[in-house]
Formats: structure tokens, C-alpha cells, sequence
């Protein structure tokens, strides 16, 4: 089966049809490029769609991230994020396998098709030049042939005229003769034309086109084996990635069946624990002895669960039991001015974080603990680096100075020593709260235990202020209480004053008797808030708690400023 043979006489119908198997091969390149720019977009929105629900960075969004759930659905963000990535690869050889391949066969392609169909336009042009001269060579025969009559009609008649001279006659012999001549002359020459022709035409059909056409249909079928090849290119480009997809999917699976629902409920037992003990049981009240009326000890004010003597508040609320209770506002009320009365006990600011439950702040605690031991590591290891490189300078001088390292080097010891003290006090603080030390020392719980004489009097006497003659509290009175602590001699002196803010902590390097008016004493290793720098005096005003504050000498406190609030 050849197309030399079986199509020698479709020279036009075989020119169309391999310019149409070009034009094929091109609109498949087409949709190739298409599909990979459809890729492309798909993979870049998976991207955009992963990307747009990660967590923000030091963000509260963040911190929801450990539980199990959460982490599994931002393992398959992650997951997705590798997906799109395998559409992308997807693309990129396609590109490269296909597209650009084909690309440049399309080119191979065009000049190979036309030369072919040069060299058959130059055969056939031959072919129609022999056929030309055959037939000009035979018509120059058949008009010789009747030339050659002609002059032998005209020759008979002269030669049978009686009235023609002799000499007439022998010139229309003679040119009878060689009209004769020229006939078969013509006739010779137009054999000879004709032999050639025909073998010329043998040639052309049966030679020079069919290798001119068995050249075009190898080339029509190297180019259907080709877009054949690209299609199963365009299958396995797909299929190499699957095992690679499947992993991602698989990873989707075993990130959802890491899932451990008791795990999370239990991170949210240590995330929002207080610590608190739950109220206990209301003391009965009665009324209808003659008797003065006491307020029963709720475990309403048990909000530090310390065992230690609390202030104590009276009740009246409707049966319910705190927190659950929406209505009775005042209990509220109560267990918010009870966590006031022990701020102002224990004279704390927010740096020890004691405005939070116990659990809660044992967990900010040993968290401030650790960020400042990676701090003290990372001031070491650039300490030791230093070292090393100073080292190296005292070797070799010509490298630098090794003087030049000295001051960063005490600057980092500084830091180191500073962080130390930092680490120690919250370290206290955390002790304090996991009951590893004395909640208070004996000063404190003396000074504890006048104010809960003091506040248990206050409260009291507004919770029978709010009483109303049915014997329950009246919501608009309560929401007017407001908590007096009693001022010390000392506070006297600022009564017209607001109080200063702390700007900063300080610890007793001495213990130091303040026995004159406006200073205070304090006891060696103590940690203290500083309200006003020294002003060159060489005194520094230092803060105890709400109510104990006075000056102690500069040099016997090492003191540590808020950056902050030095900036301000």
C-alpha cells in the first residue's frame, strides 16, 4: 500500500490533506497550552485559598492552632499548598514535553512538506515540458505531411497541363521531392519525441512520484505516530504526579485521624482552669431569733483557694449557686470588689500577672520563666562567640583588635546578669503560686489580716446599706457601691495627690531602717516598685503596695526600669 501507486493522480487531494494534518497537530498544541494554563490558575488558587486561611502569625488566631483539630486542618492547608504544587509540575511538563517538542516539530514538519511538494510540482512541470514538445513535434509532422501533398497534387497537375513548359514541370518535381523530405524528417523527429516522452512519463508515474509520494506519506505518518506519542505523554504527565497527589491525600486522611477529641477538651481544661475552688453550700440564716443579724461566711469570696482567711460577704441571693446564676448581678458585683480588696492586699501589679486565677497565672509564670532562660541563652551564645572571636584576634593580630570586643562583651554580661535577677523573680513568683514557698511572709499576713478586718467591715456594712425591707438587695444601690480602703499615716502626706505609676522594679540590695518622716524600710533581696527615679539627690521613691511607699537610699537598690514607661 503506497500512495505512489494507489494515488499517483491526487497531487491536489494530498496536498490538502497533509496541510490539514499540520493544522490538527496545531490545534492540539493549542489545547495542550490551554490545559496548562488552566493548571496553572488552579494551582495558584489553591495556593491563594491555602494562604487565605493559615493562621496570622503572633496572632490570637495562632494560639487556637494546638488543639488536634486545628492542627490537622492546618496540616491539610499545608497539604493543599503541596497539591497545588503538583498542578503546577503538571504544567511545567507539559510545557516542556509537549508544547515546546511539538512546537518545533510543527516547524521540521512545514519545511519538510514543502520541499516534497517542490520536487512533485518540478516533476510534474518536467512531465507537462515533454508533453509540449511531443505535441509540437507532431503537429510539425502532420503539417510537413501535408505540405508533401500539396506539392505532389500540384506536380501531377503540371506535369499533366500540355500547356506547361518543361521547366515548370521540374520545379513542382522538385519541390515535391523535398516537401517529401521535410515530411520524413518531421516524421523521425516526432518518433523520437514521442520514444522520449513516453519513457519520460514511465518515469514520472511510475518513479520519481511515487518516491516523491511514499516520501510524503512517511511524513504524514511519522507526524500521526507523533501526536500520538504527545497524547500518551499527556496521560503519563498526569499519572506521574497521582502517587505524589495520593501521599498529599493520604496525609489528609492521617492528619484527620489524629484527631483526639479527649485530648482537646482536656488542653481546654488547662487553657481557661482558674484554679478556684467551686462555692460550698450557703449557711442557713435565722432570722426569727432575737438575735444580731450575721453574715453567713459564702464561699462566694473563696476565690483564691489559698486556705488562708477570707473576706467575708453576705448573701442574699435566691438559691442559685455562682457562676451560673445571669441575674443575681450582685454576686457578681461582690466577687468582682473581693478580687479588688485582694489586689489591693497584696499591693501586686500586672507584672506578676496576679490579676489571673491561679492556674492561669502559673501557666503565664513558667511561660515568662522560659522566654527569659532562651533569652539568658541566646546573650550566652553571643557572649562565647565573642570570646572565641577574641580569641582569635589575640592569636593573630593582624585579623582586629581584640580590645574592639571588650566593651559588647561586658555589655552581654550585663544582660546576662540582668536577665538572672529577671528569671529569679518570677521563678519566686511561680514558687509562691505552686506553693513551693510561703504565700506571704509574716509582715504581709499581718497586714493581710487588717485589711480583711477592715474590708470585711466595709462589705458589710454596704451590703446592709443595700438591703431593702423585704430582705433582698436592690440592684440600683449596688451599682453605686464603691470599696474604701483605709489610708496608712503615711499616705496622709498624698491624700490631695493621685498615686504615681510604677515606672519600673527594684531590688533591696541592703536592708535599710526608715525611721525618719517619708521613707521606708526594707529588707535585704526584697523586690520593690520604683514610682520616681533618683532626681541627684541620691534618694529613690519606691512602692510596697497601694498603701506603703516612701524614699530609700539610691545606692542600696538596684533598680530595673520599664522600658516602656521610660519611653513615655
Amino acid at each position: 500500500m503506497s500512495w505512489g501507486t494507489e494515488l499517483w493522480d491526487q497531487f491536489d487531494n494530498l496536498e490538502k490533506h497533509t496541510q490539514w494534518g499540520i493544522d490538527v497537530l496545531e490545534k492540539y498544541i493549542k489545547f495542550v497550552k490551554e490545559r496548562t494554563e488552566i493548571e496553572l490558575s488552579y494551582a495558584k488558587q489553591l495556593r491563594n485559598l491555602s494562604k487565605k486561611y493559615q493562621p496570622k502569625k503572633n496572632s490570637k488566631e495562632e494560639e487556637e492552632y494546638r488543639y488536634t483539630s486545628t492542627r490537622a486542618f492546618l496540616a491539610t492547608l499545608n497539604e493543599m499548598n503541596d497539591y497545588a504544587g503538583q498542578h503546577e509540575v503538571i504544567s511545567e511538563n507539559m510545557t516542556s514535553l509537549i508544547t515546546g517538542e511539538l512546537t518545533r516539530y510543527v516547524q521540521e514538519l512545514k519545511q519538510e512538506r514543502k520541499s516534497h511538494f517542490h520536487d512533485g510540482r518540478k516533476a510534474q512541470q518536467h512531465i507537462e515540458t515533454c508533453w509540449k514538445q511531443l505535441e509540437a513535434s507532431k503537429r510539425r509532422f502532420e503539417r510537413d505531411c501535408k505540405e508533401a501533398d500539396r506539392a505532389q497534387q500540384y506536380f501531377e497537375k503540371m506535369d499533366a497541363d500540355i500547356n506547361v513548359t518543361k521547366a515548370d514541370v521540374e520545379k513542382a518535381r522538385q519541390q515535391a521531392q523535398l516537401r517529401h523530405q521535410m515530411a520524413e524528417d518531421s516524421k523521425a523527429e516526432y518518433s523520437s519525441t514521442l520514444q522520449k516522452f513516453n519513457s519520460e512519463q514511465h518515469d514520472h508515474y511510475y518513479t520519481h512520484i511515487p518516491n516523491i509520494f511514499q516520501k510524503i506519506q512517511e511524513m504524514e505518518e511519522r507526524r500521526i505516530v507523533r501526536i500520538g506519542e504527545s497524547m500518551k505523554t499527556f496521560a503519563e504527565v498526569d499519572r506521574q504526579v497521582i502517587p505524589i497527589i495520593g501521599k498529599c491525600l493520604d496525609e489528609i486522611t492521617k492528619a484527620a485521624e489524629s484527631i483526639d477529641h479527649k485530648n482537646d477538651s482536656q488542653m481546654v481544661i488547662e487553657a481557661f482552669k482558674s484554679g478556684f475552688e467551686p462555692p460550698g453550700d450557703v449557711d442557713f440564716e435565722d432570722f426569727t431569733q432575737p438575735m444580731k443579724r450575721t453574715v453567713s461566711e459564702s464561699s462566694l469570696s473563696n476565690s483564691r483557694g489559698d486556705g488562708k482567711s477570707e473576706p467575708k460577704f453576705g448573701s442574699k441571693s435566691k438559691g442559685k449557686l455562682w457562676p451560673f446564676i445571669k441575674k443575681n448581678k450582685l454576686s457578681l458585683k461582690l466577687i468582682t470588689l473581693n478580687t479588688q480588696v485582694w489586689s489591693l492586699i497584696e499591693g501586686a501589679g500586672p507584672e506578676d500577672f496576679s490579676n489571673l486565677p491561679p492556674e492561669q497565672r502559673r501557666k503565664k509564670l513558667q511561660q515568662k520563666v522560659d522566654e527569659l532562660n532562651k533569652d539568658i541563652q541566646k546573650e550566652m551564645d553571643q557572649r562565647d562567640a565573642l570570646t572565641k572571636m577574641k580569641d582569635v584576634y589575640i592569636k593573630n593580630p593582624q585579623m582586629g583588635d581584640a580590645a574592639s570586643v571588650d566593651h559588647r562583651l561586658a555589655e552581654l554580661g550585663q544582660n546576662i546578669e540582668k536577665l538572672r535577677l529577671e528569671v529569679q523573680k518570677f521563678e519566686g513568683w511561680l514558687a509562691e503560686v505552686e506553693g513551693r514557698l510561703p504565700a506571704r511572709t509574716e509582715q504581709a499576713r499581718r497586714q493581710s489580716g487588717l485589711y480583711e478586718a477592715q474590708n470585711t467591715s466595709a462589705v458589710n456594712s454596704c451590703a446592709q446599706d443595700r438591703e431593702s425591707p423585704d430582705g433582698s438587695y436592690t440592684e440600683e444601690q449596688s451599682q453605686e457601691t464603691e470599696m474604701k480602703v483605709p489610708a496608712t499615716d503615711f499616705d496622709d502626706e498624698f491624700d490631695d495627690e493621685e498615686p504615681l505609676p510604677t515606672i519600673g522594679t527594684c531590688k533591696a540590695l541592703y536592708t535599710f531602717e526608715g525611721q525618719n518622716e517619708g521613707t521606708i524600710s526594707v529588707a535585704e533581696g526584697e523586690m520593690l516598685y520604683v514610682i520616681e527615679e533618683d532626681k541627684g539627690d541620691g534618694w529613690t521613691r519606691i512602692r510596697r503596695n497601694e498603701d506603703e511607699e516612701g524614699y530609700v537610699p539610691t545606692s542600696y537598690v538596684e533598680v530595673y526600669l520599664d522600658k516602656n514607661a521610660k519611653d513615655s
